[in-house]
This record gives structure tokens, sequence and C-alpha cells, in this order.
């Protein structure tokens, strides 16, 4: 018998056999197509975050903030090496993904804040309003002294944008809700004045605070040292808050300790029950100012 003879029984399927066997090899190509497009479609709206006024994420915000961790830790404070910077990057990541960033609570970033508690010596917290500048500036000389940016959470954070979206798990690269034009409880917002609070409730002793002299607006209720720190100082840890109202080198004076925004905040912290003492171009402050600008006349006789 002839061998090919033999193979032809198999190959012989009926004419409604093979229309099935079509049928279902388009059936089948149908739904891989159907998957596929179902699968692109759900990657795209992954991936389509809304459209907001501010300043979208920075860019590798998760390697930055835990470079900027381990530099903290390792060097600038090993005292406080122990910390996991891994699961501080976690803990950050997840006070704001895959969550709507125009409603961010405090309570998002309590696992971060637990993460990244830190004690500060007494008598050695600077606040600042509109004098951030020159207030790090001191700091960076008085190492042992500290503002919110010195501390292990403001140095991490510090200069950054960041939030997600409710429908996505990634970061919003493209833009962020902006405080005044979008809302006010975004997630860099919240997050400031929360570490804000803890800052301030966390200090104890004699505090200071810079305030810029050539601003209208020297004492802001707004910010957020007028509307956050100084109502957390503790008056049973903080018995004074000490002013240094600095003038720019460059600008005409608006306020001096005299004036009556600087009144304005004696009055709130003497209702706290806490002593207010005030300074007018405190002489450390304008040493430094004068570094940079040495032949201007108002240095002649500081330097």
């Amino acid at each position: 018998m002839d061998p090919e003879s033999e193979e032809k029984p198999c190959c012989n399927l009926s004419k409604k056999v093979k229309i099935g066997l079509g049928i279902l090899c388009v059936l089948v190509v149908v739904a891989i197509v159907v998957v596929v497009v179902v699968v692109v479609l759900k990657l795209g709206q992954a991936h389509t975050h809304k459209e907001w006024n501010g300043t979208g994420t920075t860019p590798h915000f998760s390697d930055i903030i835990l470079g900027r961790c381990y530099t903290y830790t390792q060097i600038e404070q090993p005292e406080l090496s122990q910390k996991d910077c891994q699961e501080i990057v976690k803990a950050f990541q997840n006070a704001f993904l895959s969550k709507d960033p125009c409603s961010s609570r405090e309570k998002d970033y309590q696992p971060l804040l637990n993460l990244t508690s830190q004690t500060i010596p007494c008598g050695k917290v600077v606040f600042w309003s509109k004098a951030g500048e020159l207030a790090h500036q001191y700091t960076r000389v008085q190492r042992e002294m500290f503002t919110l940016e010195d501390t292990l959470l403001g140095y991490m954070a510090d200069g950054l944008s960041w939030c997600g979206d409710a429908g996505s798990s990634d970061m919003n690269y493209q833009s962020c809700p902006h405080p005044r034009k979008d809302c006010r409880n975004n997630t860099v917002s919240v997050f400031w004045d929360t570490v804000s609070k803890r800052f301030a409730k966390s200090a104890c002793g004699t505090v200071q605070v810079v305030l810029n002299g050539s601003y209208s607006n020297t004492f802001d209720k707004n910010s957020t040292f007028g509307r956050v720190e100084i109502y957390n100082l503790r008056p049973e840890k903080v018995p004074t808050l000490q002013a240094w109202v600095m003038r720019d080198l460059e600008g005409l004076p608006s306020h001096t300790c005299s004036s009556s925004l600087i009144n304005d905040l004696k009055l709130i912290l003497e209702e706290r029950k806490i002593a207010f003492t005030c300074q007018d171009d405190y002489r450390p402050l304008r040493l430094l100012q004068c570094v940079r600008n040495p032949e201007h006349q108002s240095c002649r006789s500081v330097m």
C-alpha cells in the first residue's frame, strides 16, 4: 500500500468541520484583537493625567529624595544613620500616589512623619518668612542651628514638586495643582503645613525668626509662619520668640521692629503667653549679607 494513501483519510475533513474550524479561528483572532485593544486603552488611560496650573513632579523625584535621605542620615547627621531610607521613600510616595492631588490630608503623611522623627536641641530652632536664603546661609555657618529645611524631611523635599492622580499609580510629571489657581489642599502645600506644624510643636527654649524688613508684608499672617508655626509653638516649652528684622542691602526698609505689623506678631505671641523680643539688622546676619556685597556703603561700619 502507498504510504501517502494511508495519510489521506486523516486529512479528509468534512466541509462542515472545515467551516467550523474557520469560524473558530476567526473568533479566536477577534478575541485576541479585542483583548489587545482593551489593554492598550487601559494603558492609555493610566497615563492620562488631569492638567493643572502648577509645575509637575520633579523628574527623578524618587531617586532624588532617596539620595538626599542617604546624604542626610549618613553624612550630615550620622546620628540618624539607622533610619531606613528605602521605607521612608516608600512612605513618601504612598502619601500621594493614586490619590486626588487636591484632597491631600495631614494623615496621609503621618506614616512618613513616624519614620522621620528627629530631636532638635532646645534653643536651636530658626523660623523664617520671606527670608529663606538668608536664614539658610546662617544655619550653614551656625551648624548647630536648624531651619525646617535643615531637618531630615525638609532637607529631602526642599525645592521639589510632586503629585499623583486618583486614577493612576504613576506620578504626574506634566503638571500639579497650583495652591492659588487650583486648590489649597494640594499634596505639596499640605506636606509643608504638616511638617511645619510638627517642627513648631517640637521646638523648645528660645526660638528665632528671620523676617524681611524690605517687604511691605514683613509679617504675613497668611504665610506658613503666620498661619501654622506661631500657633503651634507650645508656651510651656517655648518661653520667648526673638525676631530678627533684616533689611535687604539694596532695598528700602519697609518695616522695623517698631512697625505696626511687627506689633501684630507681638500681640499674637502675648496672647499665647510667649514673650517677644525684636532686633533690627541682627549683626551676624548683616555680616553674611556683607560677605556677598562687601563694598556696599552700609557694610563699612559692620565689617
